[in-house]
């Protein structure tokens, strides 16, 4: 059985966040939104206020299987400022569990020496941190375990990305057609 946790801080792009725990609920994998502040409520960098399911003081993580970390400022460095995080994205590393991160937040990641030999991507500007990766141009980068993404705009491609992960290849195509995404291939958009 899978089980996800959401990471959110103040400051955290809400449509990555939001958009992950969306589709991975739509297929029945069990997320947690986790602040990682002592409070549930969780203010986004747009002002959308978001009640997480807890504080992160309040589990343990080791029953997860995928820890993930929305972009957005100053968010990402909440993230990269808490320690109990640290912790568990190194035993998350270490025991071979997906990490994934998306926009400004693979940069906690390449902070933390979890990039290094790896293949990745993130928010233009952000490279320098994904210490040791090489950085790809795509919009959502699978190295192993690990899974990072450029932004916003890639955030459903992202959320495919973690289907397909988590479950298989096909659950994630049959969510995208449920939801009506439309990548440029398939948008067939015309012009009156």
């Amino acid at each position: 059985m899978n089980k996800v946790y959401v990471f959110l801080a103040d400051g955290f792009e809400e449509i990555e966040a939001l958009t992950v725990v969306d589709m991975l609920r739509r297929v029945k994998v069990e997320t947690v939104m986790v602040s990682v502040s002592s409070r549930k409520s969780v203010t986004g960098a747009h002002g959308i206020a978001v009640e997480a399911d807890g504080v992160f003081s309040e589990y343990n993580y080791e029953d997860g299987t995928m820890a993930v970390l929305p972009g957005g400022m100053p968010g990402t460095n909440h993230l990269m400022e808490h320690e109990g995080l640290k912790k568990v994205l190194h035993s998350y590393y270490d025991a071979k569990k997906y990490l994934a991160a998306i926009c400004a937040a693979p940069s906690v990641l390449g902070m933390n020496g979890l990039l290094r030999g790896r293949h990745a991507t993130c928010y233009p500007g952000f490279e320098e941190k994904l210490a040791g990766a090489e950085v790809m141009p795509d919009a959502v980068v699978i190295d192993g375990t690990i899974i990072t993404s450029r932004g916003m705009g890639t955030a459903i491609s992202f959320g495919a990305a973690l289907v397909s992960r988590l479950l298989d290849e096909e659950t994630a195509e049959a969510l995208l057609d449920t939801i009506q995404y439309c990548s440029d291939k398939k948008s067939g958009s015309k012009n009156a």
